[in-house]
């Protein structure tokens, strides 16, 4: 149980509180979201103790234990299995068994229990620190995007895992599908305020919606009250036997007050430029093979075989490590197939979202020089124009890329996509950095998207919401599976899941996300 009370805080003239307060019920696991740089980690930090707010007070129960999810790594052990047993109490460590469990469902191998910790990516190093989170059972467990680096696989186990937290919970994820499967309410920070609503995400962003509506409403009406109240004091005032009744009216203003106009809030919004192409087919792919070490190491994937139209949606799916952005590299032309062929139609333009790309991004360029960069022909208005529907505008298109955060730099590359024309986007995991906000914005362009789209993802929202045909990596290979992912999971289903989970069709709307947005320019525009 968690109680915070009247809650300020400020970072130099940033104020991210204003006398905030919500409380947190025993059993409750609550999704926290907001946009990015609202405060959500501060949050965390505070009630952990690390963060002190500037007045106000976070409170707990005597002997209330709170445990989060570290951000920091740090092993002490020589094996991945001591170094997780370690988080057990005492009388417990003997208990390895639930340390294994943990570690299965988060992608280690019984062989990975007895190696380094040190030895593994930083990926699955920060897999074995939620493993320690999750065996520790603190009375409120803090996970802060726990979902980062975590493959399909991996999520869904996860999950299934938090569904059953026997205690409270905080969490702070991108994955709105996620979010909503774990979480019994949605704590969101909002204009400096926090509300707390029974329910996901798109219950409480829909109150909020509703809330600003009535408050522009109202507040539109008292200007109106306002104005006609000060004509007639205007005309009035200076009449003998009309001042009592001016002066009447001069009160009952004071007494109204003011209600200031809600500030416009920044929103990722855009619109992929579409470059027409006249044949029905954009690429082809033959017998597409790829290894690192050449034709005499094991390959990667083989014999991949298929074709892209000029509408299709392909999601690339499948646990970590097994070939996804490698695959994607190739159509992207960044790697050479080891065998195969890829054929191009020669009106196929592409657009590439990938790591490699990021990586690229010059260091001391400042964001619009990036923007120019990627396409020479556009003029320095629509350079701007771009950034500013990135959440550039202004002076931020003059922010050096040395000095842009993981979500900045996503934005930004995404920016350089969408400055030249295209009719096939290749996209990986596109939606790492992004808030809650902007996957909902970037989903519904992605649908809306005349060309063609395949995408490497691990959330599940996406596959439902756009795949309508999957490249699966499992079972030791990769195929071409006609069907969509719900499709996927009653016709063929992940390995190691149980025959009846495999034959659950989860319904989800798919105007869900068009819905949201909807909602949200309706309150920009009012």
């Amino acid at each position: 149980m968690i109680i915070a009370s009247n809650i300020e805080k400020s970072f130099g003239a940033q104020s991210l509180f204003d006398d905030v307060s919500f409380l947190i019920n025993k059993g409750e696991r609550v999704g926290l979201v907001g946009k990015n740089g609202t405060g959500k980690s501060t949050l965390f930090k505070m009630i952990l103790g690390q963060e002190k707010p500037d007045s106000g007070d976070i409170s707990s129960p005597k002997g209330y234990r709170i445990d989060a999810l570290e951000q920091i790594i740090r092993f002490t052990q020589p094996t991945v299995l001591k170094e997780c047993i370690q988080a057990l109490p005492p009388e417990k460590q003997w208990d390895h068994y639930k340390a294994e469990i943990i570690l299965s469902g988060l992608g280690f191998s019984e062989q990975d229990f007895q190696k380094d910790p040190k030895t593994f990516s930083g990926g699955y190093q920060v897999r074995i620190n939620l493993c320690k989170a999750l065996l520790a059972n603190p009375n409120m467990l803090l996970l802060d995007e726990p979902t980062n680096y975590l493959d399909i696989l991996s999520l869904r186990w996860l999950k299934e895992y938090l569904i059953k937290w026997p205690g409270e919970m905080m969490l702070i994820t991108h994955d709105r599908d996620f979010m909503d499967g774990v979480t019994t309410h949605t704590l969101g920070l909002h204009r400096k305020q926090a509300k707390k609503v029974q329910g996901g995400t798109l219950k409480f962003y829909e109150q909020i919606m509703q809330e600003e509506e009535t408050y522009e409403l109202t507040r539109r009406n008292m200007e109106s009250k306002k104005k006609e109240m000060q004509s007639l004091i205007d005309r009035f005032r200076a009449k003998a036997s009309k001042a009592t009744m001016a002066q009447s009216r001069m009160k009952m203003m004071e007494k109204m007050g003011t209600m200031e106009k809600l500030e416009s809030e920044r929103n990722l919004g855009f619109k992929f430029n579409f470059r027409a192409c006249p044949g029905k087919t954009l690429m082809n792919i033959e017998n597409l093979s790829f290894s690192y070490g050449g034709k005499s190491q094991a390959n990667i994937f083989s014999d991949i075989s298929f074709s892209i139209g000029r509408k299709d949606r392909i999601g690339i799916i499948g646990a970590n490590g097994k070939g996804k952005s490698t695959l994607l590299n190739c159509l992207a032309g960044e790697l050479t197939p080891t065998a195969g062929t890829i054929s191009n139609h020669p009106s196929t333009s592409i657009g590439h979202f990938g790591q490699t790309n990021i990586d690229r991004l010059e260091p001391k360029n400042r964001v619009l020089d990036e923007v120019l960069k990627s396409n020479p022909n556009i003029s320095l208005q629509a350079a701007h124009a771009i950034c500013g529907v990135m959440m550039f505008g202004g002076e931020l298109s003059k922010k050096k890329v040395s000095v842009l955060s993981g979500g900045e730099r996503s934005r930004l590359l995404l920016g350089k996509i969408i400055s030249h024309p295209t009719n096939l986007l290749l996209l990986d995991e596109p939606t790492h950095h992004l808030d809650v906000e902007s996957i909902e914005s970037l989903i519904e362009e992605l649908n809306d998207y005349e060309g063609a789209l395949v995408i490497v993802t691990h959330s599940e929202l996406i596959l439902k919401t756009l795949a309508k045909n999957l490249i699966v990596f499992h079972q030791g290979g990769a195929e071409y599976f006609h069907g969509g992912y719900e499709d996927f999971l009653e016709k063929v289903g992940w390995e190691g899941e149980p025959v009846a989970e495999k034959k659950t069709k989860v319904k989800v709307s798919k105007k869900e996300a068009r819905r949201l947005r909807a909602l949200e320019r309706q309150r920009c525009q009012t």
